[in-house]
């Protein structure tokens, strides 16, 4: 008999609900997080999760919230059953677990067991299920608050055990989930044990210790994403329309090769979310890389109207009615708290260069050549051309690698003390200028500078009267290829408003007739180059003044003032008091930094004076 030709029926509710795991319960990291959710909307203030084999064959989660009363028990492993949604207002939904699927979904692919008692009960229930077949209550002995017991996860759908990982990485996700959970809840202890050990141990912020929410906040970030992250993390506050976005995002000069870092939440729910996501690279596309990240912790506060939290089973993302909002709201706080922090520059470059030149202890001392140390140092052969080294050491110094010019009168006395960046005192080889200031050194990378400050120029102008342009003595011809030469010549017009002016010139090249003024004497092959490639990432769907962060910063980054240029100290001084002036200028448009700061408490300590 066909399946056509057979009579519709009910399915089991055992089969109902393992269908339902399929969709909510892909892993045991899934199953963890629904859980947590319970318990932190049952108003826990200690939740602690213990697995064995990445939870495959043991999950607990135990905490101390409101617990439950044996009929509640009942209910609460029915599908549908929830006490989240007492209005039945799908969109006034304030809680994080709602859809009433979870525990019925892991009861019927595990052997669960569900313990609870409701503070001031004299009695616990505990409340057996397996395979989906549910038993009677039973009294058990447990503190208040609720522990829920998962055996043996998927044994009843075995086909889903062959897509799990080894227990290492299915762990992994379980803490990540986990993390994700805390930070959004500073306020709660959260605890995870594995194979009788402890992975991490997250106490509860303390009121009388943490004024604000933001330092409670910043306290278990800075215990997830690490002290560097705390240490250099911008405050974000900003409102609009009903939507408030608060959290943390790191300067530039503090990036990560993916996007492992940018944790986003909306009313208190960790989402990963393409919208959310899109909006934090466009802020971050002038300060960074293409194949570089920035780390944040963004916090969206929604009305319940707004956005819908019902869109997918796992409750990973979210749905907004005005999209446009949010993006304008994280991408205008986030260049704002940038646009704050001016030429402050990640604390971390400082401490690498400073970690750079400290001594390393525990390993081999080397000693002269021929010497039996006889004290229990190790003795090896001298590396291979040590003898040449060592002779061009040795001989007579001829010529300076740092070049220092004579001050100039207005900067030959003090110390730098008016100025942010200091006072220029030399110029190491070509390429970095070394300022003197009251607290330290600075070390700025003189091309990195230049191109930020040409950057934010080249920004300025297009924005008030247009780039401004000069004509080329010889218009220079740039072969790019027939399809690069096509792309530039279709955008010919919108360059010229960003002070390239170019046209056609044979098959596969453009001759390049003008060029931004403020670029000086800039590497014209390269840029057109540059330019072309980019243009075919770009497509023909967004005009160049949408792209103006990343063509500016291509313009700016074929700039005359680079590695292996003599500066002379009023240049220098210049170049210095510009960045002090400009925007962003802590980083180059790659998300490098373009200075390095060395306070002088540190550089003593290098010496063993402090």
């Amino acid at each position: 008999m066909s399946a056509l030709s057979r009579p519709l029926r009910r399915l089991p509710s055992t089969l109902v609900n393992r269908i339902a795991a399929g969709e909510v319960v892909e892993r045991p990291a899934s199953a963890v997080k629904e859980l947590v959710e319970n318990a932190i909307d049952a108003g826990a203030r200690r939740i602690a999760v213990v697995l064995k084999d990445g939870g495959r064959s043991f999950i607990s989660v135990a905490d101390d919230g409101v617990g439950m009363s044996p009929g509640e028990l009942q209910l609460a492993v029915e599908r549908h059953c929830t006490s989240k949604l007492p209005d039945d207002d799908l969109d006034g939904i304030r809680t994080l677990g709602f859809r009433g699927e979870a525990l019925p979904s892991i009861a019927s692919v595990s052997r669960f067991t569900i313990t609870s008692r409701p503070a001031g009960a004299d009695t616990a229930w505990s409340l057996d299920i397996e395979g989906g077949v549910k038993r009677a209550p039973r009294p058990a002995a447990h503190p208040a608050g609720t522990r829920v017991e998962v055996r043996d996860l998927f044994f009843a759908t075995p086909a889903r055990l062959k897509f799990l990982k080894e227990p290492r990485s299915e762990t992994g996700h379980v803490a990540d989930a986990m993390r994700r959970l805390a930070m959004a809840h500073p306020w709660i202890a959260f605890r995870l044990e594995s194979e009788d050990r402890t992975l991490f141990d997250l106490p509860a912020a303390d009121p009388s210790l943490l004024e604000t929410a933001d330092a409670a906040r910043l306290a278990r970030l800075a215990a997830i994403m690490g002290r560097e992250f705390a240490d250099n993390a911008l405050t974000i506050d900003a409102n609009r329309e009903g939507f408030r976005l608060t959290g943390f995002a790191g300067l530039p000069t503090l990036n990560r090769p993916t996007t492992q870092h940018q944790y986003l939440f909306v009313n208190g729910r960790p989402v990963r979310d393409k919208l959310l996501a899109g909006a934090v690279r466009g802020a971050y596309q002038d300060f960074l890389a293409r194949d570089r990240n920035p780390m944040v912790a963004l916090f969206l506060e929604a009305p319940t109207g707004m956005v819908d939290v019902n869109v997918h089973p796992a409750k990973t993302e979210v749905r907004f009615r005005d999209a446009g909002i949010v993006r304008g709201l994280i991408v205008g706080a986030l260049r704002t708290a940038l646009s704050a922090a001016g030429h402050r520059a990640s604390t971390t470059v400082a401490e690498a260069a400073l970690g750079a030149f400290r001594p390393h202890t525990g390993q081999a001392m080397a000693l002269p050549l021929g010497r039996n140390p006889g004290n229990g140092y190790s003795w090896s052969a001298p590396p291979r051309g040590l003898a040449e080294a060592a002779a061009a050491f040795m001989a007579p110094f001829t010529e300076p690698s740092a070049r220092v010019d004579t001050p100039s009168s207005e900067t030959a006395n003090g110390n730098g003390g008016a100025y942010p960046l200091g006072v220029a005192r030399a110029q190491l080889h070509e390429t970095y200028i070394v300022a003197q200031t009251e607290q330290g050194v600075v070390i700025v990378d003189q091309h990195a500078a230049h191109e930020r400050l040409l950057h934010e120029k080249l920004k300025t102008q297009l924005e008030t009267d247009g780039v401004k342009r000069q004509a080329l003595l010889l218009p220079e011809v740039v072969d790019v290829g027939e399809d690069g030469a096509h792309r530039l010549a279709q955008r010919a017009a919108e360059l010229a408003e960003l002070g390239l002016v170019l046209e056609p010139f044979g098959l596969g090249a453009v001759v390049v007739r003008e060029t931004p003024a403020l670029l000086g004497e800039a590497d014209i092959q390269g840029l057109v180059r540059d330019l072309a490639d980019e243009l075919a990432e770009l497509g023909d769907h967004l005009s160049l003044r949408e792209k103006v962060e990343e063509v500016c910063g291509t313009l700016a980054c074929h700039t005359s003032v680079r590695a292996g240029r003599r500066l002379t100290v009023e240049e220098m001084n210049a170049l210095l008091r510009q960045m002090e002036a400009t925007p962003h200028s802590g980083q180059c448009n790659h998300g490098r930094p373009t200075y390095v700061e060395l306070k002088l408490a540190d550089i003593e300590r290098l010496f063993g004076r402090r």
